[in-house]
């Protein structure tokens, strides 16, 4: 295996107390160490998948049968509500850029911490406040709308507690846009000298890209979510026809953030991705420059496709053939990364450890998502396959499938990094096999049931579906079990895993040049940049000295 050549020298450890072995609640509510922000973050969001997690393991138990067994039909819309408001929301959208872009991009960029400290604290106390209000919500009766809280339904007759859930996502979002504003400004102004652009990882290129739909796009969902609840509260006419209001509108609004959401949750998991795959097949990204590039791209043309989730609507058949040539064409820079990913593979001196087995997870499930989303955005295959379990599986290879395998991956890459401790592989592996092997079981059957017509949201169905709900179940038991033993065994090396380190995958970038778990100031001594990422393999004048 070849070692990489470090891109500045191993930091001295710094005197005084270890960040992460302080246990004073105070100092940790009041932290503005970006380090510490992205453990709380961590904690936050792994109890929301869990209740998330729950909600959903009920669904699967309803849907053994083809009868409502267990739940009445209001019962199971609050469930799939609850499941997709907590999971979306409060989990896929601030994974991997609050935990795993707090916790390492000052480090990459060779800064102390993020431009702005105490907005980024700020940020987790509103997304707080936001899952706070929506976890109120739920307890209290809970909402019926499903996550996406269309109108006039939501504005007007759904029933629970609608105004609460849509203000608990409309606070939290404003924790992203700070994040997202946080992140533009510490990449332009904190970098270290000698790290220009093309010499950022290019997980840093990805944050970049999210943070800039963060800020354009999320301001236009929460002015969307104020006219949802001032439409509730006070009947002014603004979604529902019968007062004359337009429910196209909310589409047209909602989607246009929605749809680049969808890209805040992926573009983080594509650059997780290039970074495992770089460092275990110990060699340089097969074409850096075109996947820097594809992730401005996609960030670029996320924002011109909204209109493919509309093609049933009364949306004009015009209109829906520009949103279906544009919804083909941001296909392609997601493409290029997945062709120079698998170039950057070949001929590499393979590593096979815990990271790349879920970075090849990604690879798969992420292939998969994206050549069915071609399926949903030809006009005449989507008019037969909208509201089907198509669209429940296509969305789960992309935002579970590929983005939660792609989240995993980076947890378990920069784990000894983040607690300077070394978790046990062989778990880990099995883990990884799990979750790919449960994945697929619990929704490739879906796009056959999709494709045969069974209708999403429903948990009364016909009984010629039930052999593939069952074997969508099964899965969902063996994916349960891979998503709990990553808790276990990350929880136990805490305690018992051994030293890692600073360095234990020898790979490039700064946040490996400190110490493992890294000091408050993360550098000593200003770090200067002066080769190319992901350098690999040593220069031929290298080895001739």
């Amino acid at each position: 295996m070849s070692i990489s050549t470090p891109q500045a020298e191993m930091q001295p450890p710094l005197e005084g107390p270890d960040y992460l072995h302080e246990h004073s609640v105070r100092s940790w509510l009041l932290t503005t160490d970006h380090k510490r922000i992205g453990i709380l973050y961590l904690v936050s969001i792994t109890l929301f998948f869990l209740i998330g997690g729950v909600a959903v393991t009920m669904m699967r138990m309803e849907l053994l049968t083809p009868q409502g067994d267990l739940f009445a039909s209001s019962t199971y819309n609050k469930l799939f509500t609850m499941h997709g408001v907590i999971m979306v929301w409060f989990f896929l959208i601030p994974s991997v850029p609050s935990v795993l872009g707090n916790f390492l991009l000052p480090m990459m960029l060779g800064a102390r911490d993020v431009a702005f400290p105490r907005l980024n604290l700020l940020s987790w106390y509103l997304f707080m406040a936001g899952a706070a209000l929506a976890l109120w919500a739920i307890i209290h009766g809970g909402v019926d709308t499903g996550w996406t809280f269309y109108t006039p339904y939501s504005s007007t007759y759904a029933n629970g507690h609608v105004i609460a859930m849509v203000m608990g996502v409309f606070i939290a979002g404003f924790g992203s846009i700070i994040t997202g504003l946080n992140f533009i400004v510490t990449t332009h102004k904190l970098r270290a000298p000698g790290l220009i652009w093309f010499r950022l990882p290019l997980f840093v290129w990805s944050l970049y890209a999210t943070s800039i739909i963060l800020v354009l796009a999320t301001p236009v969902l929460a002015i969307t979510l104020v006219l949802v609840a001032l439409e509730r509260a006070f009947g002014i006419g603004i979604f529902n026809p019968a007062i004359g209001g337009d429910p196209l509108l909310f589409q047209h609004l909602f989607w246009f953030y929605s749809h680049p959401a969808v890209y805040i949750m992926i573009l983080p998991g594509m650059g997780v991705t290039s970074e495992i795959i770089a460092c275990f097949a110990r060699k340089q990204v097969f074409g850096y420059r075109i996947v820097a590039y594809a992730s401005i791209a996609i960030a670029v043309l996320g924002f011109l496709v909204w209109g493919h989730h509309m093609f049933v609507s009364s949306q004009s058949i015009y209109a829906g053939m520009i949103f279906s040539l544009l919804s083909f064409l941001v296909s392609i820079p997601s493409a290029i990364k997945v062709f120079n990913w698998t170039a950057t593979l070949y001929r590499g001196s393979i590593w096979f450890q815990t990271p790349l087995l879920y970075a090849l997870g990604f690879l798969g499930l992420f292939t998969i998502g994206g050549l069915t989303g071609l399926f949903l955005a030809a006009l005449a295959v989507d008019v037969h396959l909208t509201d089907t379990y198509f669209v429940v599986a296509h969305f789960h290879y992309i935002m579970v499938g590929g983005m939660v395998m792609a989240y995993l991956g980076g947890l378990h890459f920069w784990w000894p990094k983040i607690t300077g401790k070394l978790y046990p592989e062989w778990p880990a592996k099995l883990s990884a096999l799990f979750i790919f092997g449960g994945f697929n079981l619990t929704f490739f059957p879906q796009f056959i049931l999709g494709y045969l017509g069974m209708p999403r949201r429903y948990h009364i169905y016909a009984p010629e579906f039930q052999t593939l709900n069952v074997l969508s179940s099964a899965g969902a038991s063996i994916l349960a079990v891979g998503y709990l033993l990553p808790l276990v065994y990350l929880l136990w090396s805490l305690r018992y895993g051994r030293d890692a380190g600073p360095n234990p995958w020898q790979a490039t970038g700064l946040e490996w040049t400190t110490a493992s778990p890294p000091p408050e100031e993360n550098f000593t001594i200003a770090p200067v940049v002066t080769e190319d990422p992901y350098n690999y393999h040593p220069t031929e004048e290298a080895a001739d000295a």
